[in-house]
């Protein structure tokens, strides 16, 4: 596979998104990280902090492209001429949601895949409202997220 998407918030990236970006990596020469602008959630950090904290934590991840989107994910995916979308479960409630999202990339965009992958035992508890909530109450989060999320979450002063 030449191009795939990884498509997120990203509020902070963690050890979870980095294991599976890592591991999409394996199975396309290109990956699209589509950093979302999601207007139901109010994020921590804006669009280009988040950008920059991705690229920072991904830097050695070979063939790793952060882009920042909002619109239709199927839209995005033509645009970047990508053949499938990589997203990760954690659970079975996951894996509900996402087979939902993947039959409605499927109608808008018929050529459109979508990759599942479960989440590794070692980071699969580990969510971005995890790292912020640990943080906020001076939780030691070097085992959830990079440096770089730790330094930019000081700079919020939570």
């Amino acid at each position: 596979m030449h191009t795939v998407i990884f498509p997120g918030s990203f509020d902070p990236v963690t050890y979870g998104h980095i294991d599976l970006l890592s591991r999409a990596s394996r199975l396309a020469s290109r990956v699209v990280v589509a950093v979302a602008v999601n207007t139901s959630k109010k994020p921590l950090f804006s669009l280009e902090e988040r950008c920059v904290l991705l690229a920072e934590a991904t830097a050695d991840i070979p063939g790793i492209e952060v882009i920042p989107f909002s619109g239709l994910l199927a839209d995005f995916a033509v645009e970047h001429k990508a053949e499938a979308l990589v997203r990760g479960i954690r659970g079975a409630t996951d894996a509900d949601y996402e087979l939902q999202l993947a039959q409605v990339n499927k109608t808008l965009n018929p050529e459109l895949e979508t990759i599942l992958l479960p989440a590794n035992a070692s980071t699969g508890f580990i969510s971005s409202t995890v790292v912020k909530e640990v943080f906020k109450h001076n939780g030691d989060i070097h085992s959830f997220a990079p440096p770089c999320v730790k330094k930019a979450l000081l700079k919020k002063q939570l």
